[in-house]
């Protein structure tokens, strides 16, 4: 099983000729926020559960949204989870990425834990999202009120606005 960690996606480097397991080749500070990244395979049954909670916790409950939060898309073998830990919390910040038969990677169920709101966690983890798929074109479906956020990584409006599950949303493409 393969277990990759990456911080801003970059993958962390497990040991360098050096002997220092702590080297960064980004440069980035080791208190910098570390997005993980693992397909469902790899995912230990503790990590499925926290990402699970996480989306119901707010897309079911806060969102008062009641939808199949369970789409049999987080198995497929093209599909990716993300997720950063913070505050004391297993997952505070998460998304997942879908590959579709196109090439296309799909951003979707971006989230981010009540008590961490408002530290950037999202947008750490959306810059990572952006810079480990490079080039690859990308599409999500948006909030209607947090397009312009995505705008910031890239990302355009690609459609018009549609409503589903009660909430509007507009597609982006990058």
């Amino acid at each position: 099983m393969t277990r990759k960690r990456y911080r801003h996606g970059v993958p962390e480097p497990t040991n360098d000729s050096s002997g220092d397991s702590n080297a960064d080749p980004t440069g980035r500070a080791d208190d910098a926020p570390m997005v993980v990244s693992r397909r469902f395979d790899e995912l230990t049954t503790q990590e499925f559960h926290d990402l699970i909670r996480l989306r119901i916790d707010v897309f079911v409950v806060e969102q008062a949204c009641p939808y199949p939060e369970l789409d049999g898309r987080d198995v497929e073998p093209g599909t990716e989870h993300h997720w950063i830990a913070d505050g004391g919390l297993t997952v505070a910040c998460a998304a997942r990425t879908l590959t579709e038969p196109s090439g296309v990677v799909r951003i979707g169920r971006v989230v981010t834990a009540p008590a961490v709101r408002g530290r950037g966690l999202a947008a750490v983890l959306m810059r990572a999202l952006v810079d480990r798929h490079g080039d690859a074109p990308m599409v999500l479906d948006a909030q209607s009120h947090l397009a312009d956020w995505y705008v910031t990584f890239g990302f355009a409006p690609a459609g018009d606005e549609f409503v589903e599950d009660g909430i509007p949303h507009v597609p982006m493409r990058r």
